[in-house]
C-alpha cells in the first residue's frame, strides 16, 4: 500500500472540512509517536488539548450546523375548544454552540517538566476569520512573547495567512518557526501543492541535536494506516476548490489511482 498515496506532498483532498478534524488529530498524534521516541530520555512529548466554543455562523459551511433545520411538519396533537382552526407550523432545531476539543504538542524537558517547545497544527477553527481565530492568535501571541520555542504548520489553503507569515502568502501551505534565542526572527517555509511537503528541525535546548521531522513521510504513511482512499471522492472536485491548473494536474496524478 506504500505507493497509494498519489501526491508528492500534500493531498488537497484531505483538506475537507468535514474531514480535517480527523486528520488533525491523527497527524497531531503520528507527530507525537515520531518524536516520542527520538527524544527520550531527555524529552517528553505530551499531547495536549484546547478548547474553542464556537458559534455555528463562524464555522466553514460544509460542517456547520445549519442556522434553522426542519425536523418535521405538523399540526395541532390535542382537542381544542377554539373554533378557528389552529394554523399549521414547523418544528426546528436550535443551532447551539459547538464546543471544539482540538490538539496541540508539548516538547518538555524531563527533568525539570519545562515546556520547551510548542507545535501547532493549524485547523479551520484557527485559518478562518472569527472567534477561533482571535483566541487563536491571543494565544499565539502569548507565545511569540515567551521563552518557548514555537512551531506552527499550516497545511490549510483556507483562510489568510497567520501574523508573520504574509511573506508566503502566496504559497499554498507555511511553516513557521520562531526560536527563544532569536525572538525578533522567525523561519518561515512556503510551498506549493506540487512540491513535498519540506523536511524542518525541531528547535530543542542549546547543545541538544534536533531531529528533523519529515512531515512529508508521516502523511503518506497515515494516509494509507487510516484508510483515507475509502472516503476520498476523487470524481469530486476537493473543497476547498484548486487553481485550474493545479486541477488538471492532480486529475493527470489520479489517473493512476485504483478506483
Amino acid at each position: 500500500m506504500e505507493n497509494s498515496y498519489p501526491f508528492p506532498g500534500m493531498n488537497p483532498w484531505l483538506e475537507n472540512p468535514q474531514l480535517w478534524r480527523d486528520v488533525h488529530h491523527r497527524l497531531i498524534s503520528a507527530i507525537a509517536d515520531e518524536l516520542g521516541p527520538a527524544l527520550a530520555p531527555r524529552y517528553f512529548v505530551a499531547v495536549e488539548t484546547q478548547t474553542y466554543i464556537m458559534q455555528p455562523t463562524l464555522l466553514p459551511p460544509t460542517w456547520r450546523y445549519p442556522d434553522v433545520m426542519v425536523l418535521e411538519r405538523g399540526g395541532p396533537a390535542v382537542t381544542t375548544t377554539l373554533t378557528a382552526p389552529a394554523a399549521p407550523f414547523v418544528v426546528v432545531e436550535l443551532p447551539l454552540s459547538d464546543p471544539l476539543i482540538e490538539g496541540y504538542l508539548e516538547v518538555r524537558f524531563v527533568p525539570t517538566g519545562e515546556v520547551v517547545t510548542v507545535i501547532e497544527l493549524l485547523s479551520y477553527t484557527n485559518k478562518l476569520p472569527g472567534k477561533g481565530r482571535e483566541e487563536y492568535l491571543e494565544k499565539r501571541d502569548s507565545l511569540l512573547k515567551s521563552h518557548i520555542h514555537f512551531v506552527e504548520l499550516d497545511l490549510l489553503r483556507s483562510g489568510p495567512p497567520m501574523p508573520f507569515a504574509e511573506p508566503a502568502a502566496e504559497r499554498d501551505y507555511r511553516f513557521f518557526i520562531r526560536r527563544r534565542q532569536e525572538p525578533r526572527r522567525a523561519q518561515l517555509y512556503g510551498f506549493m501543492l506540487r512540491e513535498p511537503i519540506p523536511t524542518f528541525p525541531l528547535p530543542l535546548l542549546p547543545d541538544d541535536q534536533e531531529p528533523l521531522i519529515d512531515l512529508n513521510a508521516l502523511v503518506r504513511n497515515l494516509y494509507n494506516r487510516a484508510r483515507y482512499d475509502l472516503v476520498l471522492d476523487y470524481a469530486k472536485p476537493p473543497d476547498p476548490p484548486l487553481r485550474d491548473a493545479d486541477a488538471a494536474w492532480a486529475n493527470a496524478l489520479l489517473q493512476n489511482v485504483p478506483q
